[in-house]
């Protein structure tokens, strides 16, 4: 399979000498890799010498070292080209003034998972913001989206529940890649910044990440493999209730469950659309740490046979209804705080849309559920045609 070629690709190969003389900035991390794997950089070091003046990580850290949710990562300095790098997940999630004073473009290489929630895409919109303010270029270096670009699933969040896992009213499967995504948002909020997407080449929307030829390199912690983003969409929601997605497992996302779950039941209890395209294995697992650290969970593991036909949100929020439906008295809504929205509730944040945590209390029908964010998924199909660049 040939791979596509990648934005830092493109760099690499037949870019970069435009960037000759400007004093740069790169947002990046571990997965900023070209096919080779070497890393973004390294490239740019090697290609340019001295125009390497600061490092940007994301949350997680420049090197993925961090785990989730308001594990903040220190500032630091990288000894092999004796800069900085500051960390957008610590003291402060945008760049501040002085961290681009000397620079003339910031560029951006940063491999999304496909989900409004992934911060990522935060993360690039503040350095949109800030680079415009600042009156500095960005140059973004796009990558797949490893879900494709064609499906599209869940509700819009609504404006006022924008959070750092929220920062625009975007489905929960959005199709977008970081180009798409930047393009929008410069738009929308109208930055005026200026913008250059370094597109890829030879990717379609119908690609899928096993598609692309490419490896994958984990962009987080909890994200180690395509089936992990294939299944997030979904699963994520268990972030915001007492149930464990996995965390401190081999496979988060994947594997979830609780000491309390009573698997036959719930399977069950679903509807046959939420096994559409996969499959669940009943399963028991110890976390190593997070919820239920070295407690025995009941759960399952979510295996994906196609990807064509599953559909992670729907198939989650039946698990989810099943589990409210049996579990009643043991099952738990998470408290506050939640990347660092410290009064809504976290199921609501991850939402983006309380709504949704009501009816599902109230035990309204998944499909009643699902027709009242269909016409807003078909009208943000339409919408979002003045931003695709593939």
């Amino acid at each position: 399979m040939q791979s596509i070629s990648t934005g830092l690709d493109r760099l690499r190969d037949e870019y970069w000498p435009q960037l000759k003389g400007m004093k740069l900035g790169l947002l990046a991390n571990q997965a900023s890799v070209d096919r080779h794997l070497s890393p973004a950089k390294d490239i740019i070091a090697g290609l340019l010498p001295g125009h390497l003046k600061v490092l940007f990580g994301p949350q997680h850290g420049y090197g993925g070292e961090d785990q989730d949710n308001m594990v903040e990562t220190p500032h630091s300095y990288d000894r092999d080209l004796n800069i900085p790098v500051y960390s957008l997940y610590g003291d402060t999630r945008n760049p501040l003034p002085d961290m681009l004073d000397e620079l003339d473009l910031l560029v951006i290489d940063l491999q999304d998972v496909g989900s409004r929630v992934y911060t990522f895409a935060s993360t690039m919109l503040n350095c949109l913001r800030a680079a415009a303010d600042q009156g500095k270029e960005v140059l973004l270096l796009d990558r797949p989206n490893p879900l494709g670009g064609k499906v599209i699933e869940g509700n819009l969040l609504r404006p006022e529940f924008s959070s750092f896992v929220g920062p625009y009213p975007l489905p929960m499967r959005h199709g977008l890649t970081m180009g798409e995504l930047a393009e929008m948002f410069n738009d929308v909020f109208q930055l005026e910044c200026c913008l250059k997407v370094l597109t890829m080449h030879g990717w379609r929307r119908e690609m899928v990440w096993r598609d692309t030829g490419l490896r994958w390199v984990m962009p987080s912690p909890n994200m180690p493999l395509p089936d992990t983003a294939f299944v997030y969409p979904g699963q994520v929601i268990w972030e915001g209730t007492n149930i464990s997605e996995g965390r401190g497992t081999c496979r988060p996302f994947e594997i979830f469950g609780a000491p309390f779950l009573d698997t036959g039941a719930i399977m069950q209890a679903l509807v046959p659309e939420a096994k559409r395209g996969c499959i669940l294995q009943e399963y028991t697992f110890r976390p190593t740490f997070q919820k239920w650290s070295g407690e025995l969970c009941r759960g399952f593991m979510l295996h994906v046979l196609d990807p064509d036909s599953y559909r992670p949100f729907f198939s989650s929020l039946a698990l989810l209804k099943a589990v409210l439906e049996i579990h009643q008295d043991s099952f738990q809504w998470k408290d506050p705080p939640y990347e660092y929205e410290y009064e809504k509730m976290p199921f609501d944040i991850i939402l983006g849309d309380p709504t949704i945590r009501r009816d599902l209390e109230r035990g309204v029908s998944l499909y009643r559920m699902q027709e009242k964010w269909e016409a807003d998924l078909e009208a943000f199909s339409h919408w979002r045609k003045a931003y695709l660049l593939y």
